[in-house]
């Protein structure tokens, strides 16, 4: 199976407003998707609705082969959703509680944390380099420190497939760095396919295979040399900004 995601026609509406309008595209294995596009302009609203958290207006979605709606999400994909920097700095949570949250959400009944699991969430703290921090309070941590927490959260099922709403917002540049380059080795090690939301239109050239720009309805969905080729984008963006997302000529 080389689609992943299949969405066909797909548009959804708050209250009677468009706010996508008509997206089909595949992701395929392996992908790895820089997702922009304005504020407003549906990206988080998107991810929502592919993941079932919200429901289309109309459009078909097919998940690893099974219509959405007869697809156990949380087995083969992880989450991070945005606003993660809008933490309760007092959440009397530890480092390894809300790791452990990430396996609880792809058990059956009785949701417990047995040895096996100890382990497995031990292992996914030595991967992200962050073992000293398991009995720490969530909300004690730095933005950057924050944000591979709930990476390893997102990661402790092994997930197939990797969606990130503006992962980078409370970084520094140091941290952003190292948090994209975790992402890559996890992209081309792990062949995990990812689509990662960003505003950062200029950066995200360096890192993902595939860009999609997003205003209500898809204007270019494919590789970064194609983005560099397209007179359409070109009219849109200029052609020095073209070639400065592409970055097909670093």
């Amino acid at each position: 199976m080389d689609d992943i995601i299949k969405v066909s026609g797909l548009s959804f509406k708050y209250d009677s407003i468009d706010v996508l309008k008509n997206i089909s595209f595949n992701l395929k294995v392996g992908d790895y998707v820089g997702l922009v596009g304005y504020n407003g302009s549906g990206k988080s609203t998107l991810i929502k609705v592919i993941l079932g958290l919200l429901k289309p207006y109309s459009g078909n979605i097919i998940l690893f082969g099974k219509p959405q709606e007869k697809f156990n999400l949380w087995n083969k994909i992880g989450y991070m959703p945005q606003n993660i920097s809008l933490l309760n700095p007092v959440f009397p949570a530890t480092v390894e509680e809300v790791i452990s949250l990430g396996l609880l959400s792809a058990k059956k009944f009785p949701k417990i944390i047995t040895n096996a699991d100890k382990k497995i969430i031990d292992g996914a703290l030595d991967y992200l380099g962050i073992a000293d921090l398991k009995k720490q309070l969530i909300g004690n941590l730095s933005g950057g420190q924050q944000q591979k927490i709930f990476l390893a959260r997102a990661l402790i099922t092994k997930p197939e497939l990797l969606i990130l709403d503006e992962p980078s917002n409370a970084l520094d540049s140091t941290s952003r760095e190292q948090f994209y380059m975790i992402l890559d080795e996890l992209n081309k090690k792990n062949k995990t396919s990812i689509i990662l939301i960003t505003h950062d239109v200029g950066q995200i050239g360096k890192y993902a295979s595939k860009l999609m720009y997003l205003e209500q309805s898809i204007l270019f969905y494919g590789s970064f040399l194609d983005f560099c080729n397209s007179d359409k984008m070109s009219k849109l963006f200029g052609t020095d900004s073209q070639h400065i997302i592409c970055h097909q000529h670093d």
